[in-house]
């Protein structure tokens, strides 16, 4: 259970859905879903050069798996 103080500060309602993460520390991060898909987008974007398409990337590779 989330006590009631925190669910108000992160906008978090009964039934959405949460993200626990325990990192090395074994310290435990809460975030809402849309803050970790945020992370995530974030992190990809400093990995991935500005007009590279991954999605397109990984259609042409199962284009040529596949002939």
């Amino acid at each position: 259970m989330i006590p009631a103080e925190y669910r108000k500060r992160l906008g978090v309602k009964p039934g959405d859905d949460v993200v626990l993460v325990m990192d090395d520390a074994q310290e435990i991060r809460l975030f809402t879903l849309q803050k970790a898909i945020g992370r995530i987008q974030d992190l990809v974007k400093r990995h991935v050069p500005e007009g590279v398409s991954l999605t397109d990337e990984l259609l042409e590779e199962r284009r040529r798996e596949a002939q």
